[in-house]
């Protein structure tokens, strides 16, 4: 195993545990359609049958044994699946590289604390050595245990402070986007997985377009590979914000009473239909790379002339986006 004799390189399982941790809510979810397949359906309430005053009194309550008064097991409870996404968050949340480096500069921190602390009780011990305070020699022979004692400590909390200092002067590393996806429920979680899946493929097609070939400078002659790689990045920018906006007004419909979810439900609609149609444009940019990339070997302009139209419209479409997030 990698690493240093001693110690355990606990990655590669905290990889895997975090990949299992990531599909819970699909579990759930899975779980949850099935049990419901075997649940009775509900009971088919009359309105003109009932009055409200009836039903608010109790007489549709489970008994003690959870059946109906008609006699029919009352419907079990959904599966919640909060805690399940609350634990995926809290685990991507302490992997990711803002928390790790987080934990580092901390842990330096204390350690250099704890070195310099030391280096200066070895220090007293050595000026009380050396006036035969302490010990039964004194002199040079008194001091020179806290002598090697500040010259072992002091040394590891330089070593810790100088560490200690480059962390502090080196940038926290930005979270990959791409890592959290949203709830397994939520509407925006299909096109967040489509979104990654498009990124990786454009960046492929990309970075194929922009290698020399057959002895010219580039695969991509006069298209800039650069403008569609940012055009992209920025596209995808807008639909993260978009879905991020999506899931805030799942949260709050799911918070709302009853009555007043409609419009929510109305608004999630609307903003996952926008979520597919950047991703219809998304999915255009690819396409027109894939297309540019196969006729690079013959010098073909017409798919890179397609390709930069598509650079275009995804373009003016991000700006579009980035209004509604």
């Amino acid at each position: 195993m990698a690493g240093k004799p001693g110690r355990r390189d606990f990655s590669e399982l905290t990889a895997k545990l975090g990949k299992h941790v990531e599909r819970l809510p699909d579990y759930a979810q899975k779980a949850q359609e099935k049990v419901q397949k075997y649940l009775p359906p509900e009971d088919q309430r009359a309105a003109d049958g009932r009055d409200r005053t009836s039903e608010s009194s109790g007489e549709t309550t489970a008994g003690s044994d959870g059946t109906r008064a008609g006699g029919r097991p009352a419907p079990r409870p959904k599966v919640d699946l909060t805690v399940v996404t609350d634990v995926r968050d809290k685990l991507a949340a302490w992997n990711s590289p803002e928390a790790k480096h987080a934990r580092r500069v901390r842990w330096t921190r204390r350690a250099f604390t704890l070195w310099a602390v030391l280096t200066l009780l070895a220090v007293l011990w050595a000026v009380a050595g050396y006036f035969g305070v302490v010990g039964v020699y004194d002199g040079v022979e008194g001091a020179l245990t806290g002598a090697a004692g500040t010259v072992v400590f002091g040394a590891l909390a330089v070593s810790s402070g100088t560490k200690l200092r480059r962390l502090g002067r080196a940038a926290p590393p930005k979270p990959d986007p791409s890592a959290t996806l949203p709830p397994a429920n939520s509407a925006a979680r299909e096109p967040m997985e489509k979104l990654v899946d498009s990124e990786r493929t454009l960046t492929d097609l990309l970075d194929q377009l922009a290698a020399p070939q057959h002895g010219a400078p580039s695969g991509a002659t006069g298209f800039d590979v650069e403008d569609a790689r940012a055009t992209a990045m920025d596209a995808s920018a807008a639909l993260r914000g978009l879905a991020a906006r999506l899931e805030s007004i799942e949260r709050a419909r799911d918070a709302a009473p009853a009555r007043e979810r409609g419009g929510l439900d109305s608004a999630v609609t609307a903003l996952r239909e926008q979520l597919d149609e950047g991703l219809e444009g998304y999915g255009t940019l690819v396409a027109a790379a894939g297309r540019a990339v196969a006729a690079s070997s013959d010098g073909a302009t017409p798919a890179k002339d397609a390709l930069t139209d598509a650079t275009d419209r995804l373009a003016g479409l991000a700006v579009a986006l980035r209004e509604l997030s």
